[in-house]
């Protein structure tokens, strides 16, 4: 159990410090897109894929009423 604990409490720390050294280095990276003007052709990219699945989920739905409706 010990052993457990000390290698739950290494992957937590290493965890940790790679998530910090990552959000530094993505506000550089946010900086760098924003000034580009990139930053908005990944927003409109996930705003046209998050539309299409809802469309998916809206007709998919609409087949699904219908069949139940059929039975």
């Amino acid at each position: 159990m010990n052993k457990i604990f000390k290698w739950l409490s290494v992957f937590i720390a290493a965890l940790f410090v790679s998530v910090n050294s990552f959000a530094q280095q993505q506000q550089d990276s946010m900086e760098l897109m924003r000034s580009n003007g990139k930053i908005y052709v990944v927003v409109a990219s996930c705003f046209i894929i998050v539309t299409g699945l809802f469309v998916y989920v809206f007709l998919i739905d609409r087949k699904i009423g219908k069949l139940e409706k059929e039975n």
